[in-house]
């Protein structure tokens, strides 16, 4: 409102509304409406042939959350008005908390407006042990090949167990935002600092 003087925007062919309540999907919410073939799949081998037949690269040894994420990716173009999708799996999210009542689930969102992720926030983790377990999981798949996964952090997990206080944390893509308000169809149209090619 203080930057375009409305919260309606043009954002190329699309008419984004920055009023009305954002919508919030769960991946599963998102899939079964925006890519219900891949919301069926129960089992990873199933949904790893369903990418693989729409081109995506997917490894069938993969857990069900790593591909249902692969999965919501493929979706990502179509969330188009402000969306947030929340509950994102313990699993592929390491360094965020797991949800009280729903512990296999983390207390996460990623916003996404104009097919584009914006905001990506989490209420961080503060339990050493649970942290430990998940540093170990996440050095096994990258042990495994996933360039994805995290390193054990031992300096961390020392850190935690001397008491993080409870914390939350939300990273925003300003040069998504200034795209989108500026409709600009590609980043580099709004880096104030591009890399620039060294001097022949």
């Amino acid at each position: 409102q203080k930057v375009l003087g409305t919260v309606q925007l043009r954002y190329g062919e699309h008419a984004i509304d920055l009023a009305r309540p954002f919508e919030r999907l769960t991946i599963e919410q998102a899939l079964q409406k925006h890519a219900p073939a891949y919301a069926e799949a129960t089992d990873s081998k199933t949904l790893a042939l369903a990418l693989a037949l729409t081109g995506v690269k997917a490894d069938p040894k993969s857990s069900l959350a790593v591909l249902k994420l692969q999965a919501l990716e493929t979706t990502e173009d179509k969330l188009i008005q402000p969306t947030f999708i929340v509950d994102y799996p313990a699993e592929v999210s390491p360094l965020a908390r797991r949800n009280d009542a729903t512990p296999e689930v983390t207390d996460r969102f990623e916003l996404y407006i104009a097919g584009r992720e914006i905001a990506n926030g989490f209420s961080e983790l503060n339990d050493p042990e649970d942290q430990a377990a998940r540093f170990e999981e996440q050095a096994k798949a990258k042990a495994a090949g996933d360039e994805e996964s995290m390193y054990y952090d031992a300096d961390y997990i020392r850190a935690l167990e001397y008491g993080l206080p409870p914390a939350a944390g939300e990273g925003i893509g300003i040069d998504r935002l200034v795209m989108l308000f500026t409709d600009s169809p590609s980043i580099r149209d709004v880096l104030l600092f591009p890399h620039l090619r060294p001097e022949a």
